[in-house]
């Protein structure tokens, strides 16, 4: 892991009696609260300073980061450069993960349907309404799929997983992108669930028969959903988890640029899963409470250097060493309100 090894000096346990003065608060991301929980639970133990972190959705953790009513913000989608400059913040990534059709057909198991993102998109712009469909038929001539109607399943709440969800299915269909578009917001047509959160929509696709939803990835193992697979742009049909999520990865500009912006969905490559994403914290550039500042970027330092274990526990992807070092010089230029970088490492 990026410095780990030849910086064990890196001193997070003097976080704890600097910052008596106030707990770390977060809020944003539902789909990666398992993971900074974890993290904090366990950050916890070894230093005594509390985080608190609300998984209201990336786009409530977004206005409250701009508001700087928390520490940081956390969201599924980055930010451009132009708005990290209006807003004066920085964001980096904090894992990969991938956005996964789920459902609950009556024996089918999970990866034995096939979706294509065009399918995908009718079934969610409610132009498919039955699992015998023709459409989805065709691709499933071996599986005996229900006369039944489609339930579909979705947020309700501003959410960066519906985000990443809209962007691939935008990519996927004209009509989609032209009726419905991406966004943190879906006006979703008649006749679907909404629901509020990750774990609502885990919850409603278990309990109603013949349900299908999107969540994060972590939830399909946590939960043990029945997941879809989906065609990529290679043509096949591909399974979620950390080689595809890691293959859209390797074949996006996010290797070789400083930035996060761009999408990882509908990447080229054999594996790649084609809705992988990154998840995201936001960062105030300029600190207006420098001990807390300071007290989050030894959070996230350790969280790299000593949590990776943690986050491939609950089905997230590592960063890649040189994205880690890409990290580290974005949380490098926090600063104080007279311009004078933050002293949080000891290197």
């Amino acid at each position: 892991m990026f410095l780990k090894n030849a910086v064990f000096a890196l001193l997070f346990l003097c976080a704890a009696d600097r910052v008596l003065a106030g707990d770390i608060a977060g809020a944003g991301s539902s789909a990666a609260k398992p993971l900074y929980e974890k993290w904090a639970e366990v950050y916890t133990q070894r230093t005594n300073v509390k985080i608190a972190y609300a998984p209201v959705g990336s786009s409530k953790g977004l206005l409250q980061i701009r508001q700087r009513t928390v520490d940081f913000g956390a969201s599924d989608v980055a930010l451009t450069a132009a708005d990290l400059k209006k807003d004066r913040l920085i964001n980096f990534p904090s894992a990969i993960s991938g956005v996964v059709p789920v459902v609950n057909l009556a024996g089918i198991k999970p990866g034995a349907l096939l979706l294509t993102g065009e399918v995908l998109a009718d079934i969610f712009a409610r132009k498919v309404t039955r699992w015998n469909a023709p459409a989805i038929a065709t691709l499933n001539p071996g599986l005996l799929l229900p006369d039944a109607a489609i339930v579909v399943v979705v947020r309700q709440d501003g959410s960066g997983t519906t985000y990443n969800f809209s962007d691939y299915l935008s990519k996927m269909q004209a009509g989609w992108r032209k009726n419905f578009g991406r966004g943190f917001t879906i006006a979703w047509p008649a006749g679907v669930v909404p629901v509020k959160g990750s774990s609502a929509v885990a919850a409603g696709v278990k309990q109603i028969d013949n349900a299908i939803g999107y969540v994060d990835y972590n939830y399909v193992v946590q939960e043990k959903l029945t997941y879809v697979r989906l065609k990529n742009r290679q043509g096949n049909f591909v399974a979620p988890n950390a080689q595809s999520f890691a293959s859209a990865l390797k074949n996006s500009t996010w290797l070789r640029w400083a930035a996060f912006e761009e999408m990882l969905t509908d990447k080229s490559g054999a594996e790649s899963w084609p809705i992988t994403m990154g998840t995201f914290i936001i960062i105030a550039q300029v600190a207006q409470k420098p001990e807390n500042a300071i007290a989050t970027l030894k959070f996230f330092n350790w969280a790299f250097m000593h949590g990776d274990h943690l986050a491939t526990g609950l089905d997230f992807v590592r960063l890649p060493d040189t994205m880690q070092a890409r990290v580290y010089a974005e949380m490098l230029k926090v600063t104080d309100q007279n311009g004078k970088p933050l002293h949080w490492s000891e290197l």
